[in-house]
Formats: structure tokens, sequence, C-alpha cells
């Protein structure tokens, strides 16, 4: 069994914002799988629950917001005695450029603290996908209101067409073998261009 956990904001004004990375990600695997999120209070949490050749998977977006995140991955992990090893973490990614993708298994959270609350909650060890975010509004806007802020029109349009294909591509990936062999720069400074 493995959990794959997309970190994010619940609620409407939080959708289509550049922390609801990880929530995206799982919401398009879900419609490509053919299933949906239920509400989960035990978990704090919306979880679907997917068969990825022959492994069952289970889809987790917190409830929790995103700091809290942890709290959520702890309830799951301990319900079902799931290994950090076969967790997942998909997460936006300030330190990275819009466009890239990045693997780690665990780690320091790095200033994320969504990252660090998992960590905190006994998550040190799970593997991380680390969507990069960051353009050049970062430079003049602090990190809260960059990350709570929605993609542009020409970022989401790419986030949609180069990005999601990718990021569910290692899902498949760590559902059959736990390995993500992954460090993708897919876009370079023009949401159309691909590398």
């Amino acid at each position: 069994m493995k959990i794959v956990f997309g970190l994010g904001n619940p609620g409407e004004k939080y959708t289509e914002t550049r922390h609801n990375t990880g929530f995206l990600t799982l919401d398009a695997f879900a419609i490509e799988q053919g299933v949906q999120f239920k509400d989960t209070s035990k978990f704090s949490a919306q979880v679907a629950e997917v068969n990825v050749d022959g492994e069952k998977v289970l889809l987790v977006k917190p409830q929790t917001f995103y700091n809290d995140s942890g709290r959520s991955y702890r309830a799951i992990v301990d319900f079902y005695k799931v290994d950090p090893h076969d967790t997942l973490v998909i997460h936006d990614e300030l330190a990275l450029p819009f466009g890239t993708i990045r693997s780690r298994l665990g780690g320091s959270d790095a200033g994320n603290n969504g990252i660090k609350s998992v960590n905190q909650h006994g998550g040190e060890a799970s593997a991380r996908l680390r969507v990069g975010v960051a353009n050049e509004q970062r430079a003049v806007m602090g990190d809260v209101d960059f990350v709570l802020g929605r993609f542009s029109t020409e970022e989401y349009k790419a986030f949609e067409s180069t990005l999601l294909p990718k990021l569910i591509e290692c899902i498949h990936e760590f559902a059959r073998d736990n390995h993500l062999h992954t460090s993708f720069t897919l876009i370079d400074n023009h949401p159309d261009q691909t590398v």
C-alpha cells in the first residue's frame, strides 16, 4: 500500500494558488483514475482510493490547512501502519523556478512550513516531489503573498499541459517501485516551451 499526500489549503479561495500545487496534482490523478475524493474526518482529509498496477494507493488531501498538514499525515499513516518510505508528499517549492520538478527522499523542510509539519509528525523519510513555483514576482512580493497568489493564466496553462502529465507519471512510478528518478526542467521562462 502507498499513500500519496498532496499539500494545499481547503476552500474555494485557495483553488489554483501556488500553495495548492499538491491538491491540483491529486485532483488530476483522480480524474485520470475515475475516482472521487470523500471527506474522511478521522484523518482530517479528503481521501480517494485507487489501484495502480495492482498496488493500492490512497490519494490524500489534508483539510488541516497547509502549515498543519503533518497532523493529517500522522493520522492516516498510523491508521494504516504504512512505512514513511511508502508515502509520497507533493508540494510547491519556492526555491525552484516555475517549470521545474525535483524528487528527493526525506530531508529538511528548507523553510516550507507544510513539510516542517510533516517532518514533525514522523514523515522525515517520506519521498518528496518538489514542484517549482518561483518567478520574477517573488523578488517583489513576500513569500506568504506569493504562495497564496494564483498562477498567471500562462503559468496555469503550462502547468496543466506540461507539468501535470509529468507529475502523474511520477505518481505511477512511485506506486510501481517507490523510486522517483525525477529531475526535470520542463519549462524555461516561456510557458509554451518545453525542453
